[in-house]
């Protein structure tokens, strides 16, 4: 079941697919992802 999470860096409300969980499971992943999928890109943009 897909769940809505909040971005902890812009607020904003964002889902969490039933796919995108299942990826996390099958990564080892124990936690839910805490951004939404723009601020991970940016965060990300800025590591590189």
């Amino acid at each position: 079941m897909d769940k809505t999470l909040v971005c902890k860096d812009c607020g904003a409300e964002f889902v969490f697919t039933e796919g995108e969980q299942a990826f996390y499971k099958e990564k080892g992943f124990e936690h839910e992802p805490v951004r939404c999928p723009a601020c991970r890109k940016a965060r990300k943009a800025q590591r590189a």
